[in-house]
């Protein structure tokens, strides 16, 4: 897996004068089936999350609201990507470090996750997933 495997994905949005809709669809919005849902908010300013990567784990990330920055990182490359509208968010696929920052006020990180929590599936240590990604 590479950068090249994460990616923007629009989410269909239904207009109305009483205010928009959007709605997620497992395989058929994002590229698996949702098992588990959570979200991050209240983060206080300059902290981070993230600052892991997952061995089988695919997440889909959506600003609800406000916005925040997911670092990506393959091993190789790195690639810095703004979310702050909830009709499209971002694929993360396995063996991918990823790092969030840049959180505004009130806003709201919802994650889509492939798989309930298991703590087998991360890496919490940088050079483990380098080794991993290089063995």
């Amino acid at each position: 897996m590479s950068l090249s495997d994460c990616r923007m994905l629009e989410l269909p949005k239904i207009h109305d004068p009483r205010g928009n809709l959007t709605f997620i669809e497992s395989d058929s919005h994002i590229p698996f089936g949702i098992e588990r849902v959570y979200w991050v908010y209240d983060v206080p300013g300059g902290s981070e999350r993230g600052g892991h990567a997952h061995k089988g784990l695919h997440q889909f990330i959506v600003a609800m609201s406000g916005s925040f920055d997911v670092v990506l990182d393959d091993g190789k490359d790195k690639k810095r990507v703004h979310l702050s509208r909830s009709y499209n968010g971002l694929y993360i696929c396995p063996m991918i470090w990823r790092e969030l920052d840049n959180f505004s006020s009130n806003s709201v990180c919802m994650v889509l996750a492939s798989s309930k929590y298991d703590e087998a599936d991360y890496f919490r240590d940088y050079a483990e997933f380098m080794k991993a990604r290089w063995s």
